[in-house]
């Protein structure tokens, strides 16, 4: 008996080629990695694009805000698509459309096309990033998944890092656009490859609960009315459509948790909903996570627009922040089997703050 044939009866699921899950894992990790890439590269691009297309301090946030609400909105959505008609062909049209949204964007001539195919970006960028998981979990049996997830995460730590410098070298040599085109020939390649390669019958996806449509659509509004009046205090104050974006906000918001919590299949777990430690966790994560991205993106234009750095320059003064998330990451598993989560987020938040 071969050692796939093992594997398979010992998971009691049809047997997976070795070269289908080689194939797997390289679009899986190279899937994550263009995702995690593109929004670290655009930062640094953002100066020279506001300048490009003479655009306001506020349309270029929402060429990065526009994309991060479509993802928050249909993330949880697209992974019930992928349970549904097979993670592998979600995967491939989300690569594609990903890689034809953002050769779009390189075209685009104006802002505001900018922001319009970043929605588009988003939509296909929520489809390929659960599909991504999805995958190595129909490919590799529990006990042999590790080492695949651990590739997967280690490769977004890496892209995540360096992307501020690769953005940075292609926009003094070759602008702004390029940083979009960097994402065509490689999503064309993996879309191409997840369509011709035949998935194995497990991983073709399966019935599952109904697809939460109204869930996912008060999560969009709520998310867009909140960042809407967000980004737009700063430079118009608290006028009446930015009081009127937070009660927009809070009555999507209210409507959504009363909705998930009597929904048959809910977008939002009310497990996940009701969980004082779930929450603590999301909130730390989501307040880490916009510290950091937020001050890459008010650092990209404060040294660029006035230091009058290059993007180049820019991305190396950007870069040693990288460079420790990665020290960084090995550090905390560490500190977690010691110290457990309490602490260990604890002392992350603080160094932050610091």
């Amino acid at each position: 008996m071969s050692a796939v044939t093992r594997e398979a009866g010992a998971d009691e699921r049809p047997a997976v080629s070795v070269p289908y899950r080689r194939l797997t894992l390289a679009n899986s990790v190279l899937g994550a990695v263009i995702v995690a890439l593109d929004g670290t590269v655009l930062t640094i691009a953002q100066p020279t694009l506001r300048r490009d297309l003479d655009a306001s301090f506020a349309e270029v946030q929402w060429t990065s805000t526009a994309y991060l609400i479509t993802v928050a909105s249909l993330l949880v959505f697209a992974g019930r698509l992928g349970d549904r008609f097979g993670h592998q062909r979600v995967f491939a049209w989300g690569v594609l459309g990903f890689g034809a949204a953002s050769a779009g964007i390189g075209l685009a001539p104006g802002v505001g096309w900018v922001i319009a195919l970043r929605v588009v970006q988003g939509v296909f960028g929520a489809l390929l990033q659960p599909a991504t998981l999805g995958m190595l979990r129909a490919a590799f049996p529990p006990d042999r998944l590790g080492m695949p997830v651990a590739l997967r995460t280690s490769a977004i730590g890496v892209a995540a890092a360096a992307g501020p410098l690769v953005g940075g070298v292609l926009v003094t040599e070759l602008g702004w656009r390029a940083v979009f085109f960097l994402n065509v020939i490689p999503a064309l390649v993996m879309g191409l490859l997840a369509l011709a390669v035949r998935a194995p019958r497990a991983a073709r996806g399966a019935p599952v609960g109904g697809l939460d449509t109204r869930g996912a659509a008060l999560l969009a509004v709520a998310l867009a009315a909140l960042v809407h009046t967000l980004v737009g205090i700063p430079g118009h104050g608290w006028t009446v459509t930015g009081v009127l974006g937070l009660l927009v906000a809070g009555a999507a918001g209210a409507a959504l948790v009363r909705h998930e919590r009597r929904a048959p299949d809910p977008l939002l777990p009310p497990a996940v909903l009701g969980s004082a430690t779930a929450g603590a966790a999301l909130g730390v994560l989501v307040t880490a996570s916009a510290a950091m991205m937020g001050a890459l993106f008010v650092g990209s234009h404060l040294l660029q627009d006035v230091l009058g750095m290059d993007p180049l320059r820019t991305s190396l003064v950007a870069l040693p922040g990288g460079v420790m998330m990665i020290l960084g990451a090995p550090l905390s598993a560490v500190l977690l089997r010691r110290w457990g989560a309490r602490p260990t987020a604890l002392t992350g938040t603080l160094l932050l703050t610091a």
